[in-house]
């Protein structure tokens, strides 16, 4: 990706996060990035096609972890592996957000709604990437008890989605605080307690 693209993800990304779809303009993202308009438009035509991108760029390239890159050999490598996927997913996001100026409002939850709402292709694109990453907690897990790393009356569906509702759930509540230094931290010494209850 070139540096001009780049710093106009970067630029479009706090803009729509300090404020919604609706009332950002295009020019005053052009402004904001300092660039002419002619080489701002040589990459984005309009506000939806760069709304897109930043989205697809900021939440699904830089934010979603590919499971199939993480350890299968066992529930706790797995679930320490993602943990540290998601510690770099934070190191990332710090980075576009170092484009932002932290003092105004993040309004993470406006961004996500705006997509849900304005592009009907982020909703089945997050459903799949939802589906991807319980099929693959699903399969560690039920993997992990056939090797007796664990005994639970809990199914293996409900085991992976325990592990995933509690992530977005922590990962959600210190984001809208603004607390990403902690957030790794707290998820996986609540992951750690999970698991020793399942072996238990």
């Amino acid at each position: 990706m070139s540096n001009s693209k780049e710093h106009i993800l970067r630029t479009s990304f706090c803009l729509f996060l300090q404020r919604s779809f609706k009332e950002v303009t295009m020019n005053e993202i052009v402004n904001a990035t300092g660039l002419s308009k002619g080489a701002f438009y040589h990459y984005f035509q309009s506000k939806e096609h760069l709304f897109v991108e930043v989205i697809n760029t900021f939440f699904f390239d830089q934010m979603m972890i590919d499971c199939r890159k993480l350890s299968q050999n066992s529930l706790w490598e797995f679930y320490h592996d993602y943990a540290e996927q998601f510690k770099k997913t934070l190191i990332a996001c710090r980075q576009y957000l170092n484009y932002c100026d932290t003092k105004a409002n993040m309004n993470y939850l406006t961004l996500m709604f705006d997509a849900l709402n304005l592009f009907p292709g982020f909703r089945g694109k997050l459903r799949e990437a939802e589906q991807n990453e319980l099929d693959a907690w699903t399969s560690v897990v039920r993997m992990s008890r056939s090797n007796r790393e664990f005994s639970s009356p809990m199914s293996d569906e409900q085991i992976a989605r325990m592990f995933i509702y509690s992530n977005a759930g922590i990962g959600l509540h210190l984001l809208l605080n603004g607390d990403f230094d902690t957030v790794d931290h707290e998820m996986l010494t609540l992951w750690d307690n999970f698991y020793r209850e399942l072996k238990d």
